[in-house]
């Protein structure tokens, strides 16, 4: 494996290297010692085969990746390198975002509700694209940054989402109009129209109701005097192949709602705000077990007869304060792998997963069954890119765990094709300050 050290921090694998290898690696290097803390070790690469695909199923969509899903420097660098724009959500996020050399252009401060000072900041950084949803937010804009120009979030019927967003974002078709005439009277301009139709979108057929809402509001917009060019899908696109509702349904379902409300000749400029798609499966969790109880108690079965059921309660060196939302837990959670083989017919136990705090609600899951396993054991926890690292805190004074990052010489050789078709003069003289000497 070669180093390839500078600011950003990652390693470009020999060929037949995957990740995995790392991972093993990283284990065995930690036996003669006592460290069991628990690691990421991502996959740059991934977030590569991510953006091609979306290239090939949503070719006429920009996405514009939501930086609070994960804000790993070099996540964030490697997407700014495949030319995507960022969807950021405070002045921190915008600067992380900029430090990389990204322009403005490719920035929309997607956040209805703006602290007076992060406007201004973003004002002062050449922020023009912003969100907004209400007659308070478009009062402060006109005031601090008349010059912005502003996208009107929507709501939509995000009900049967894992996570619905709707109910503190958006405008209902009723007041848009309403809206729109208030920012006509402050001489702010509208130029678009967002919505989100929910982390773990269960309905592709909310894309197309929304886009279709999005038309209305473009015709109000244009009847007021607005320019609307463009119109921003949002989020609630999976980031694994296994979930419920697969990126193919979502996108069956997108184009065609696009071609007819928005056709190519009217010269919308489409965008999104995709995160989980990105990181999700770039990112792998070894955690180590650190304590174990096991507990029988006596129960009845169906025939009235008297058994001892077993269950084995897990402590883990992660959890709930760390790399574990427990907001998402029953809909993103990954079975673990073990890293030692056992044998096939090993047998499973009901168990109950703990994180490391104090807090008695740091319980990652029991619906997990899993073989009698020894303190000291590492567990792989796959596809935890996704709101992991981004809303990890020390409390108990636990540590934020550290992150490992490769990326596979084939990968890093189509990143650097795409780089070359991407770079604009502007930004040819920031990204010198990024390059490798690998």
């Amino acid at each position: 494996m070669e180093s390839c050290l500078n600011e950003i921090d990652f390693v470009i694998l020999e060929e037949g290297v995957i990740a995995q290898d790392v991972i093993a690696q990283k284990i065995n290097e930690k036996k003669p010692t006592d460290d069991t803390d628990a690691f990421y070790v991502a996959d740059l690469g991934e977030i590569i085969n991510q953006h091609l695909q979306w290239q090939k199923a949503l070719p006429r969509v920009k996405p514009f990746y939501a930086v609070k899903c994960n804000d790993n420097k070099p996540v964030v660098w490697t997407l700014a390198q495949l030319g995507t724009g960022f969807d950021c959500a405070s002045k921190n996020e915008i600067a992380l975002v900029q430090d990389l050399g990204v322009l403005p252009e490719r920035i929309i401060y997607a956040n209805t509700c703006k602290e007076i000072s992060h406007v201004k900041f973003a004002a002062a950084h050449g922020i023009q694209m912003m969100t907004f949803d209400n007659k308070d937010e478009i009062s402060k804009v006109a005031r601090i940054h008349p010059t912005a120009k502003m996208v009107l979030r929507i709501v939509t019927n995000d009900a049967l989402s894992c996570i619905p967003l709707s109910v503190k974002f958006g405008a209902t078709l009723n007041e848009c109009r309403q809206l729109m005439e208030c920012a006509k009277t402050l001489s702010v301009d509208i130029i678009g129209v967002s919505f989100h139709v929910g982390s773990g979108c269960m309905n592709p057929q909310v894309f197309a109701q929304a886009i279709a809402d999005s038309r209305r509001v473009f015709e109000i917009g244009t009847s007021l005097g607005f320019n609307m060019n463009l119109l921003d899908i949002g989020g609630g696109f999976p980031g694994m192949d296994n979930d419920k509702i697969t990126f193919e349904k979502i996108t069956a379902v997108i184009n065609p709602a696009l071609d007819h409300h928005f056709p190519a000749a009217s010269g919308v400029k489409i965008i999104a705000e995709p995160g989980r798609y990105y990181a999700t499966s770039s990112f792998t969790l070894a955690v180590n077990i650190i304590g174990r109880k096991i507990i029988h108690r006596a129960s009845t079965d169906s025939d009235d007869k008297q058994r001892t059921v077993k269950t084995i309660m897990y402590y883990l060196n992660e959890g709930l304060h760390g790399s574990f939302d427990y907001c998402e837990l029953p809909y993103y959670l990954s079975k673990p792998i073990l890293f030692k083989k056992l044998c096939p017919d090993q047998q499973l136990f009901n168990t109950k997963v703990w994180g490391p705090t104090c807090d008695a609600w740091d319980c990652i899951t029991d619906q997990w069954k899993l073989p009698e396993l020894q303190i000291g054991e590492w567990l792989l926890i796959q596809n935890r890119g996704a709101y992991s690292v981004t809303i990890s805190t020390t409390f108990n004074g636990f540590q934020r765990t550290t992150t490992h990052h490769v990326i596979s010489k084939e990968a890093w050789k189509i990143l650097q094709k795409i780089k070359k078709g991407n770079q604009s003069p502007a930004e040819e003289q920031v990204q010198v300050v990024w390059n490798f000497n690998c």
